[in-house]
């Protein structure tokens, strides 16, 4: 049996939660062709933007650099925040010192230190939904347009 539908500022501070503590999420991307990508990426929540960090050449890479639109997902399906965000592609020394340490003390490696190439994105969020089952569904959007509803 489902658990009762939580109301927003419940799920809002769920999601904030998850976002705080959580390493991982998925990266969903698509090449300019259409080829959908998806890739699980650590991340850093700063309370308003994700930071995430991949190998200049790899597909997420080449797709975050092409589409300033992405979509990223914590969870599983019973427990789901999908998050739609504009995407800023970030050199390492565009970071300050503080955000590239955060990033790595949080996600537990340093894109820094590595010889091959690696660039930052910094994802913001322009919608937020978040559920656990169908009792939810019908008032999942938490942030619309970057505006928080709850």
């Amino acid at each position: 049996m489902a658990e009762p539908a939580r109301p927003l500022s419940v799920r809002k501070q769920d999601t904030l939660r998850r976002l705080e503590e959580d390493v991982d999420l998925w990266v969903a991307t698509a090449s300019l062709d259409g080829t959908p990508y998806l890739m699980p990426l650590s991340f850093l929540w700063d309370g308003s933007t994700l930071l995430l960090s991949t190998a200049a050449g790899n597909p997420t890479a080449k797709n975050l650099q092409t589409n300033a639109t992405t979509q990223v997902t914590l969870g599983h399906t019973r427990d789901v925040v999908h998050i739609t965000a504009t995407t800023e592609v970030l050199l390492p020394e565009a970071l300050t010192q503080s955000e590239g340490d955060a990033f790595a003390s949080k996600t537990g490696f340093d894109p820094r230190a590595l010889k091959s190439p690696y660039l930052y994105f910094r994802l913001t969020p322009i919608k937020i939904q978040a559920w656990r089952e169908v009792n939810e569904l019908s008032t999942r959007t938490l942030m619309d347009n970057t505006t928080w509803l709850a």
